[in-house]
């Protein structure tokens, strides 16, 4: 996820508690979904969506905080 922004990524995780724990729910919800799809862990479609929604909404979260570091940088 967000490939392009390793660095700043790797900063933020290491000045910001909020955003690095927000990035490692992102991650678990990632491998939860994965492991539902590949039937390593079973999960109703409905509660697959949630999960895939509320990763979603982390990754957007993350994204936003991603944009306003590099703001602030320049």
């Amino acid at each position: 996820m967000f490939h392009e922004h390793r660095e700043e990524i790797t900063t933020l995780k290491g000045q910001n508690a909020h955003f690095e724990k927000i990035f490692n729910e992102h991650n678990a919800l990632d491998q939860r979904i994965q492991n539902a799809v590949s039937g390593i862990e079973t999960l109703s479609n409905i509660e697959i969506e949630n999960l895939k929604k509320q990763k979603l909404r982390l990754k957007d979260e993350i994204y936003a905080m991603i944009m306003e570091f590099k703001k602030q940088k320049n």
